[in-house]
């Protein structure tokens, strides 16, 4: 899954050497922290949130057969 966000979020920014994604485990849900350049945070996000929504839809889609909640976090 991490390489999965990871491989979505390079392929929308310039700077892809400043894509980081990290993976914390919690109880109930897989968190994925994902760290972009200053100046790729608006392209993440998109307009309205829309491509930020996008890539979690899809992640919460592929974590669902393996039945791991995911959160999503652009930072």
């Amino acid at each position: 899954m991490q390489q999965l966000i990871e491989f979505m979020v390079k392929s929308i920014v310039s700077d892809k050497d400043a894509v980081s994604v990290n993976e914390v485990q919690e109880e109930r849900a897989t968190i994925y922290n994902v760290t972009v350049a200053q100046s790729d945070i608006g392209a993440v996000i998109g307009k309205g949130g829309k491509i930020a929504e996008a890539i979690r839809t899809i992640a919460k889609s592929a974590s669902h057969k393996r039945f791991v909640r995911i959160k999503f976090d652009a930072k």
